[in-house]
């Protein structure tokens, strides 16, 4: 028998948004639910079945686009488990990369001020979706290229990404980003499973003056994945 807390009952407009989102995103996409257990409660994330079904080769030939979003990967797992029990003190909280929106639910869930970023607007669709679905709540969400990030999306005393680091390029990007939104006295963690450029982000976040370091190592087993999840903290000096 399950001991996990039981899914919040939604208000019947809560209820009718799910039901007209849905079915919005239905008529685009062969959706699925993955339901998982977080901090010792079950959580659904609806995704696109397939992400590789959302290629666009027009899209990748102009920008290297490719939909990494629409996947429920292992450091967004980890790293929500991480986040659904960091105590709120008040604190906002920005992710970047957000795809279908777990991390984000599960910074709902504790009670964070939340704002959810994606350089897809698909994925702060199905964001806004799951975190609805989960806690009847409504998130700001807001399209975030790392190259030119919105300025006046404000600062934040909690920032998080995960898996974000898998081409060199994005070392630098996701320092310059966590630089121009973290108060001074805020945080960063970043979840990865060892991409290339997590070497080079850490000497990003040095160079201006935000060490990182290696909060906690944690590894992960489903099927026939085995990987190891880097907890990268950054504080300003």
């Amino acid at each position: 028998m399950s001991t996990s807390p039981p899914s919040p009952v939604l208000s019947p407009e809560a209820t009718a948004l799910v039901n007209q989102t849905l079915g919005e995103l239905s008529a685009q996409f062969d959706i699925v639910r993955t339901d998982m257990l977080i901090a010792g409660r079950e959580v659904r994330i609806h995704h696109p079945r397939n992400a590789d079904d959302l290629i666009d080769e027009q899209a990748y030939v102009e920008d290297e686009r490719l939909p990494y979003w629409a996947d429920v990967w292992p450091s967004a797992r980890v790293l929500a488990e991480r986040v659904a029990t960091m105590p709120v003190d008040d604190r906002r909280f920005l992710e970047l990369g957000c795809g279908a929106g777990l991390v984000s639910v599960a910074a709902a869930i504790a009670g964070f001020d939340v704002t959810a970023t994606d350089y897809y607007e698909e994925a702060l669709r199905f964001t806004a979706l799951n975190v609805l679905v989960n806690t009847g709540a409504l998130i700001d969400t807001r399209i975030g290229d790392w190259r030119r990030f919105p300025h006046d999306i404000g600062r934040f005393e909690l920032v998080v990404a995960s898996d974000v680091l898998y081409e060199q390029p994005h070392a630098s990007l996701i320092a310059g980003v966590l630089d121009r939104t973290l108060t001074g006295r805020g945080s960063a963690i970043i979840a990865d499973p060892g991409r290339v450029a997590a070497p080079r982000f850490v000497e990003e976040c040095k160079e201006r003056g935000m060490p990182a370091a290696i909060l906690d190592r944690v590894p992960f087993e489903e099927g026939n994945i085995r990987q190891t999840i880097d907890l990268y903290e950054v504080r300003r000096r």
